[in-house]
């Protein structure tokens, strides 16, 4: 176990209540055996975070669970606007050497996890061994004007493009869209990987031509990743060079 899993799993032991969305607290479960568990279905992250915040201040030690890493498309960001907007003062753990005995400010440690882009990518080979974006297709809290121009410039200039949230059952239509905003910047036969439940039970993936993206099976626990103008496939992998190839004799 490497040092962060440790203090993960640490941290899960140690606390008195654990939070989260119900399908990653189901992940979990053989950790969290005996403990306090809240848990609230998909929409309601902003209760998550109320209940977990009001948890800490009346004293209890509090873990709010994420899938991935706890700062990418996650709680994180929640947990500190809430305590902006409530105006509670906190301070990161890096900072706990600093409190006084007198200071009320809320102790808070995000734990970095393995994001989506890198279990899918270790899956698929290397596709994100260039410059990429990252962009999520689900329009529930960013307009989908703003998604379209993300999209356009990320095309545009030959990023590789991870896409988070592609489709669920109700946002169907964003993908295709997605897919066509691309094409209009990328050739058609550019390699698309797909990974759904990376490292999970029920895992998949596949490699597709960015033609025929919008007939993939995907859906939330679905990554997206479409590929450069550079990228290749290989032996059943994908790959996006750094560009080695162009500088050094590679042919030894």
């Amino acid at each position: 176990m490497d040092h962060l899993s440790k203090r993960a799993a640490d941290v899960l032991k140690d606390v008195d209540v654990v939070v989260g969305y119900t399908t990653y607290i189901d992940l979990i479960r053989p950790l969290i055996d005996g403990k306090d568990v809240v848990t609230t279905p998909m929409k309601k992250e902003i209760d998550r975070v109320d209940v977990a915040i009001n948890m800490s201040l009346g004293g209890k030690s509090c873990a709010i669970v994420s899938s991935g890493d706890a700062g990418v498309y996650a709680m994180a960001g929640l947990v500190f606007e809430m305590c902006r907007i409530k105006n509670i003062p906190v301070m990161p753990t890096r900072d706990v050497s600093k409190k006084n005995n007198q200071s009320a400010a809320l102790e808070i440690e995000v734990i970095p996890g393995i994001p989506a882009i890198c279990s899918g990518a270790s899956l698929l080979g290397a596709p994100v061994a260039h410059d990429f974006a990252t962009i999520s297709l689900s329009d529930l809290l960013t307009p989908w004007e703003v998604i379209e121009k993300r999209l356009e410039a990320a095309a545009r200039a030959d990023f590789v493009i991870v896409l988070y949230n592609p489709k669920s059952k109700k946002r169907i239509w964003q993908l295709e869209a997605a897919q066509k905003i691309v094409l209009r910047w990328r050739d058609k036969d550019t390699p698309v990987g797909i990974v759904s439940r990376a490292m999970r039970d029920g895992q998949t993936i596949q490699i597709v031509p960015l033609k025929h993206l919008d007939n993939a099976r995907v859906d939330m626990q679905t990554t997206v990743f479409i590929g450069n103008s550079m990228t290749f496939t290989y032996k059943d992998m994908m790959i996006t060079p750094r560009g080695y190839e162009n500088k050094y004799a590679m042919d030894m």
